[in-house]
């Protein structure tokens, strides 16, 4: 007999992006349903690299430290060109001041899920494993899923919201006739998680530059234990799936030129690379996020993250609408931020791999002959260290062309409405200790204390339950971040993404944000 379950979102997929979803929904205690259809979590490590917007999200629920505790940091990169180091540079803090997490985190794919679901279960909440989605519908009010569970039955979810974060073959996508355009990178590439051998210490990357191809050893939690990325040539004649292993094996030899004994291997795949994003990321009540939305090349570690970020996003725009505290055209914003976010990624992927895999001789004579004698010299550079952590760690997303950033006011700011709130310190504890709270924050920035009183009265009393106050002092660390030495107040979003900047310390900026942006409901 079919039944019926109801809630006010439906998550597809329990990967990251969706276990990550369904914790930020827990976080604005809103009721959902997770599906899944497999049995239980993944246990292949899939994806590795922890950003450090990443960490900072986790960081509101906490599970930073723990996942710091799990991972390892990428402390140092090699380059190594015919079997030899010809470069050694620093990356332990390559973003020291930018974050509190100023590094990438080699963390796996299935540890972090793991870390995720435990967050879940801790809440009371638990994935409906062996739940196959099958089809959907909607109207103007809901959606309805029917899905078969592990029984064979069949059960119907209503919920307000449906969400799919069922990976690159999206199921939820082709129900929702969204195109998937892009294109295949014509080469065939490996993964292996192994313990390896060799002359060079653990406590760094390895990457080893040729001429026609990518191979990178990426240090992993345990004694040497690695992730091995790379790729075959493009006359490789054989598709996925019908890799050995020994071929792998061969291969990595072959190009890392090293004397090197590679054993107990605990995971290999190969796949083709495909670079492709839809034209919009919701139809009506339905939801696109993660691999479902888009994919792209592994470079700069950047997939499971971005799917973290498309669910960030997503749930403080949805619960605010559960609410009743906007109307659903904000939800509209979630198409227009990311699908943004989506183009950028798409193409800064593959620039970065044309430039680490490309055979064209211009850029195989750079990869391999001044990008060692350069990197060092480069990275010495606060400017370089600054732009490469702010493109790989994501903390340089923004969302500066959101229809929700009010840029009247932010001329006079080094950031801008729709930046991501810099991070610096007060009195030795992160401003990001101040912001935990799933809410709205008003930031006010005085030179003198305690003369804001009035102005957090009157805030509590016409908006607490959408917006908390802090009144922070005009310290020299946050005058550097923005840029004035002036008191000023800042709106951030429940995402801490800023919504408008001004040097008038009163409500007055707050209601004229509220007011002229028809997404919120006073």
């Amino acid at each position: 007999m079919e039944t019926t379950i109801k809630a006010d979102v439906l998550i597809i997929g329990a990967g990251p992006t969706g276990l990550s979803l369904a914790a930020q929904l827990v976080r604005h205690e809103i009721d959902f349903v997770i599906i899944e259809k497999n049995e239980a979590l993944t246990p292949f490590s899939k994806a590795i690299g922890v950003q450090a917007r990443t960490l900072e999200i986790y960081e509101q629920i906490g599970l930073a430290q723990k996942a710091v505790e799990q991972g390892a940091i990428a402390g140092k990169a090699r380059m190594v060109v015919g079997g030899e180091i010809r470069a050694e540079i620093d990356l332990s803090n390559i973003g020291q001041g930018l974050s509190a997490y100023p590094y990438m985190l080699l963390l796996e794919q299935s540890k972090n899920e793991q870390l995720l679901y435990e967050y879940l279960q801790r809440k009371g909440k638990e994935v409906l494993w062996k739940a196959e989605f099958k089809s959907l519908s909607q109207t103007n009010t809901g959606t309805s899923a029917q899905i078969v569970t592990a029984t064979g039955s069949s059960q119907t979810i209503e919920a307000k919201y449906l969400v799919g974060c069922d990976g690159a073959k999206s199921l939820v996508r082709h129900e929702l006739g969204l195109e998937f355009q892009g294109s295949t990178v014509e080469r065939m590439f490996f993964v292996a998680d192994v313990q390896v051998d060799w002359k060079f210490s653990h406590d760094a990357l390895h990457v080893c530059l040729s001429q026609d191809s990518l191979l990178a050893f990426f240090p992993l939690k345990g004694d040497k234990r690695y992730r091995i990325v790379g790729s075959f040539p493009e006359e490789f004649p054989k598709d996925e799936g019908e890799v050995l292993y020994e071929e792998i094996e061969q291969r990595i030899k072959e190009k890392a030129q090293l004397d090197l004994d590679i054993h107990d291997v605990d995971w290999f795949s190969t796949y083709k690379v495909h670079t492709r994003h839809v034209n919009k990321f919701s139809e009506g009540r339905c939801f696109l996020a993660g691999d479902s939305a888009h994919i792209h090349t592994p470079a700069g570690g950047q997939g499971m993250n971005t799917g973290i970020q498309d669910g960030y996003n997503l749930a403080w725009k949805v619960a605010l609408v559960l609410e009743g505290k906007a109307r659903e055209t904000l939800l509209e914003t979630y198409n227009e931020e990311r699908l943004e976010n989506a183009k950028n990624l798409t193409r800064s992927t593959d620039r970065m791999f044309q430039f680490l895999a490309s055979s064209e001789w211009f850029l195989a004579f750079l990869r391999t002959n001044v990008l060692p004698a350069m990197a060092k010299y480069i990275l010495s550079l606060d400017s370089a260290r600054h732009f490469m952590f702010t493109l790989i760690s994501q903390i340089g997303i923004n969302y500066r062309h959101s229809s929700l950033s009010q840029h009247a006011g932010d001329e006079n700011f080094t950031v801008k409405a729709g930046d991501r709130m810099p991070y610096f310190l007060i009195d030795g504890q992160s401003v990001y200790d101040k912001l935990r709270g799933p809410k709205f924050h008003l930031l006010v920035f005085s030179a003198q204390q305690n003369d804001s009183q009035s102005l957090k009265a009157d805030l509590e009393s016409q908006y607490a339950e959408l917006v908390d106050f802090h009144e922070i002092p005009l310290h020299p660390q946050s005058a550097k971040a923005f840029g004035t030495d002036l008191s000023f107040s800042v709106l951030l979003r429940p995402d801490n993404y800023i919504g408008y900047l001004s040097t008038e310390v009163s409500l007055k900026a707050l209601s004229l944000y509220l007011r002229n942006f028809p997404a919120y409901r006073q």
